[in-house]
């Protein structure tokens, strides 16, 4: 049998995974049922739209429910390690600024450096499987990094981090 992946996540990451799996079992689960119900009470099931969305929606509610088990049975708890405050490592805070051409910095950039399941680049939260955590990940304060993007070849002069 294959290895499980691990899912490297924050605490509070993990809570959130929790809260979100019990509404789905507990709420969601019922409200998707209902509709089916409904829907059956309109007829011929073949030619029955409202049917087939509601069945749709179960799936992906079942699917989810499976993800989400699977990613907190595999958590990875992030801990801090306090001591080395000067190296870009899982959880912490990193800051950064691209170093443009002429030499000059672009303004800085906040990114926490999380595992894919609790990424949200719209929160400051990047994927350590992200070419940006990837190149980052190891590095420290001061060090100037070449990052591969999908829109090419960028230089970032690490800030700080927290």
């Amino acid at each position: 049998m294959a290895e499980e992946k691990s899912y490297y996540m924050t605490e509070e990451g993990k809570e959130k995974l929790i809260k979100e799996l019990e509404y789905l079992k507990s709420e969601k689960r019922k409200e998707v049922v209902e509709r089916i119900k409904i829907a059956r009470g309109f007829g011929d099931l073949s030619e029955n739209s409202e049917y087939d969305a509601a069945k749709d929606e179960q799936a992906f509610v079942e699917s989810r429910i499976a993800t989400l088990e699977k990613m907190i049975r595999n958590a990875v708890i992030i801990e801090s390690d306090g001591e080395n405050s000067t190296t870009v490592t899982l959880g912490k805070k990193v800051i950064f600024a691209e170093i443009m051409s002429d030499g000059s910095e672009d303004e800085a950039e906040e990114y926490t450096i999380v595992g894919s399941a609790e990424a949200d680049p719209f929160e400051g939260k990047i994927s350590n499987d992200s070419p940006m955590a990837v190149s980052l990940l190891g590095r420290h304060v001061g060090d100037e990094v070449v990052v591969q993007t999908p829109g090419g070849e960028i230089k970032v002069r690490i800030k700080d981090v927290k």
